[in-house]
């Protein structure tokens, strides 16, 4: 990733709505939410949440597909780790402890949990 698309992104995610948005589309996993549902959950006006998808989408964070009359959008995971990756590029400088906290937590978080089969369970 270029900085300049770095900048692009984080300045997209620089805004309490767009960053709110960004999120749940996150938390929604890879089938994402149709536009109106998005705007329920996070109890914003469609003009403003159109405005906010646009620049999301603009900075490569988010994707739309059309299902029938709704139009769905769905993070792009692969965006965020690329820029997760860039902002980690030089972590640590060769002390890998810098790092190590960063790690834990990421091995904790849930959406980094393998799923576990609930019928094998």
């Amino acid at each position: 990733m270029e900085t300049i698309q770095a900048v692009t992104a984080l300045s997209a995610l620089a805004h309490e709505g767009r960053l709110t948005i960004f999120r749940e589309l996150v938390k929604a996993g890879p089938d994402g939410l149709a536009a109106g549902e998005v705007a329920r959950r996070v109890g914003i006006a469609p003009n403003t949440l159109s405005n906010s998808l646009t620049v999301l989408s603009h900075a490569g964070l988010v994707s739309a597909r059309r299902d029938g009359r709704s139009i769905i959008y769905t993070a792009a995971y692969e965006r965020m780790s690329v820029l997760l990756g860039f902002l980690m590029q030089d972590c640590c400088n060769g002390s890998p402890e810098v790092c190590a906290p960063l790690a834990g937590i990421l091995a904790q978080s849930a959406c980094c949990q393998p799923l576990t089969d609930k019928a094998h369970a």
